[in-house]
């Protein structure tokens, strides 16, 4: 993208933005306090909304959604919207499936981020940061995607240049991979990380009144003993690692029989978001 095209962004005012996506965007694990999510795309249109003082925005996003399936339910109802900024993440769900082919991943996100473009749409998307620090037990686990993680980034990030989304990698950031922003299940942000993300996708299209302050790093602390990890591991595995298993083994998903929590544009305002967890 251009200096200019960056200034551009940068003055650009925002009616309509559009979330599509998987269980990242749809919110898991920042709950809501209504039985719901919030999530980084909700605080990511709060944060814009905060600046213009309105913005309609709806979200498509639904959890266990792999690309293809975001492409084919998700890209046409998002574009006949007229998004002015959408939002694309994928690919965990595709990762992690035993038939994963990057290629093809490629090929189905190139779709989405130029059809956004072509529309005349500020798209903007993410790396996805390295957990292996998040899942020190698990690593044989972590080890199986590590890899595939690896060739996703690079992947996007060639993808992403050629459509001109804006791309924030958040492999060069460290913050990312501190495990004090990650839920119980290691796989999605908790309330402080997805307030963290929101704000860096923010500081990234230039929304005034955010500044890279979402990339310092969170207080020292100090890590728990062997006996507590162990102890934790055994609970993800038990909670998390094991139910998945389970749906996989049966062909469920998480997603079976939800819908998206925002699929049509509602208003937001100022002053009607959601709270800054701060830095616990």
């Amino acid at each position: 993208m251009t200096h200019d095209e960056q200034l551009g962004i940068r003055s650009r005012r925002f009616a309509r933005y559009v979330a599509i996506g998987d269980s990242s965007t749809e919110g898991l694990d920042d709950p809501d306090g209504t039985g719901s999510f919030c999530g980084w795309a909700d605080r990511l249109a709060t944060h814009v909304a905060e600046a213009q003082g309105e913005l309609l925005y709806a979200n498509l996003a639904v959890r266990g959604r792999r690309t293809r399936q975001i492409l084919d339910e998700q890209l046409e109802p998002a574009l006949a919207m007229r998004p002015e900024l959408a939002t694309v993440f994928t690919g965990t769900n595709d990762m992690i499936q035993s038939g994963f082919k990057v290629s093809t991943v490629a090929d189905d996100i190139e779709t989405i981020q130029r059809a956004f473009r072509e529309a005349g749409a500020t798209a903007l998307t993410f790396t996805a940061p390295d957990l292996s620090i998040v899942i020190p037990f698990a690593s044989r686990v972590a080890s199986r995607v590590a890899s595939r993680v690896a060739a996703f980034n690079e992947m996007l990030r060639d993808v992403s240049a050629r459509t001109g989304t804006i791309l924030l990698d958040f492999t060069k950031y460290p913050v990312a991979s501190d495990p004090r922003l990650w839920s119980e299940d290691r796989l999605h942000a908790n309330a402080l990380g997805h307030a963290r993300i929101a704000a860096a996708l923010a500081c990234a299209i230039g929304i005034p009144g955010v500044d890279d302050h979402w990339a310092d790093p969170l207080p020292p602390f100090q890590p728990p003993g062997v006996s507590t990890r162990v102890a934790m591991e055994l609970r993800w595995a038990h909670r998390h690692f094991l139910p998945w298993a389970w749906r996989r083994a049966r062909g469920r998903s998480s997603g079976d029989g939800i819908v998206a929590k925002r699929p049509e544009l509602s208003l937001v305002l100022a002053g009607s978001g959601y709270s800054d967890p701060g830095s616990r």
